[in-house]
């Protein structure tokens, strides 16, 4: 997969009304600080697009990257930041739900889980409710470079385990220094389009 063209083309709030897309959509959810916006960047081929930063909880709207106007990058809000206080986590909550509710054009849904650690309960809430929609979550195991690579099935096993994942559920380790994993999110990118089309 090239990347020719990224465009940050729309940034919807709390109060913002969805667009209709008609180019197939890839949601990328998952936990503040889980290395979201470094995913997106490195799948954009770009440095800093969609917004990374040191204080976890920052991304409190969806935003669409329309990637070669063939599909788009949808970067859910964060989810799961200790200090936010719950008005803003329950309306997180409602962003993200109205989303896979309301969108018809999600191919599939990354939900992104840190690899070094069990999944939260937020994470187990977040995989169970993407299942509720009627969507498989492909997981991305990132900041596989903070770990052994002797720790790598070890790890991916526990988030497995404690997601309770359904069968053939798609587990792809993802570094944002190596861009281990970038090649496999490609492929199955260019395959979801593909069988859309």
């Amino acid at each position: 997969m090239v990347i020719k063209s990224v465009n940050l083309e729309t940034v919807c709030g709390i109060t913002s009304k969805l667009p209709e897309n008609s180019l197939p959509e890839f949601a990328f959810a998952g936990k503040s600080n889980v290395g979201k916006s470094s995913l997106i960047n490195g799948l954009m081929n770009r440095k800093s697009l969609a917004r990374t930063s040191s204080a976890p909880g920052k991304t409190q709207t969806i935003n669409y990257y329309n990637i070669n106007n063939e599909m788009y990058f949808v970067d859910l809000p964060g989810y799961g930041y200790a200090t936010a206080n719950e008005k803003v986590k329950a309306q997180w909550g409602k962003m993200i739900e109205d989303y896979l509710h309301q969108s018809k054009k999600i191919c599939a849904v990354f939900l992104l889980i840190d690899i070094r650690h069990a999944p939260s309960e937020n994470d187990r809430i977040m995989y169970d409710w993407i299942l509720d929609r009627g969507y498989r979550p492909i997981i991305i195991a990132t900041k596989l470079d903070k770990i052994k690579r002797s720790q790598i099935d070890k790890q991916m096993k526990l988030i497995c385990d404690t997601l309770d994942v359904v069968d053939d559920t798609i587990v792809i380790p993802y570094s944002s220094l190596s861009k281990q994993g970038r090649e496999e999110i490609y492929e199955l990118l260019e395959t979801i389009v593909q069988d859309t089309i």
